[in-house]
């Protein structure tokens, strides 16, 4: 039993650092979003998101996009949390992100180079040296599944014909979506990686906004206590302090 819990609690604390968990209990009553509502796919039952964490910023919608990019150009802004997919006619489809911390995160163009249904994960080199006591056993990776920090899908993010050993995918760690916590690697809930996986091509350009780019097309968006990301204005609320 003790052997149990341990690799429970492992694979929870690899869906918050692998980056690149466990379903999760709802403990909400709130009506589930249909985009997000559980899904069964081949083997595998994707459970529902929490609506507690679809937030208006963080559901999957069409809006109007007004970069230079291209149709069929993913761009990722890692200041706003946001991922698009450049549709023709000045459209795009609008995704939440996670992503890695300042250093750790992707940075620049790449192509997808490949793209895989439930991928199995292994973990770099370097996570493995770096931290061996949570990636070690599993140095030679660990199969697709709803334990696996890559969630259903993966996009596989290309420079120059070679791997980056960054990818796009997805995660069962909902809560990290809109945060700053992966391992560099870019998240998304997976029903929303799967609805990415469908429209995307092998080849398609990926870019990623620099600060400058994202301030001016997303204004400055304002990280609170928790790690969550909130529209530009917005401020915290204000704590009422208790009687007595």
């Amino acid at each position: 039993m003790r052997s149990t819990l341990r690799q429970f609690a492992a694979l929870l604390t690899l869906a918050v650092l692998a980056g690149c968990g466990a379903s999760q209990t709802q403990v909400t009553r709130a009506p589930v979003n249909p985009d997000y509502a559980a899904v069964q796919d081949g083997d595998f039952m994707i459970p529902a998101v929490n609506p507690a964490f679809l937030t208006p910023e963080k559901v999957r919608q069409e809006v109007d996009y007004t970069g230079p990019e291209e149709a069929n150009t993913i761009v990722v802004d890692p200041f706003a949390r946001r991922l698009y997919y450049v549709l023709p006619n000045g459209r795009a489809m609008r995704y939440a992100v996670g992503v890695g911390p300042e250093g750790k995160a992707f940075r620049g163009n790449a192509r997808i180079g490949r793209k895989a249904e439930w991928p199995r994960w292994t973990p770099t080199q370097n996570m493995i040296r770096t931290q061996p006591e949570l990636y070690a056993e599993y140095a030679a990776g660990l199969p697709g599944g709803l334990e696996n920090p890559l969630g259903a899908r993966a996009l596989y993010l290309y420079r120059y014909g070679r791997d980056t050993y960054y990818r796009i995918h997805g995660t069962i760690d909902n809560r990290s979506i809109g945060r700053a916590s992966s391992a560099g690697c870019i998240r998304l809930f997976n029903q929303d990686i799967m609805d990415l996986y469908e429209r995307v091509d092998v080849g398609t350009r990926v870019k990623v906004r620099t600060e400058a780019e994202s301030r001016a097309y997303e204004g400055e968006w304002v990280e609170d206590a928790n790690g969550d990301i909130h529209p530009p204005g917005w401020t915290a609320p204000v704590q009422m302090a208790s009687a007595g």
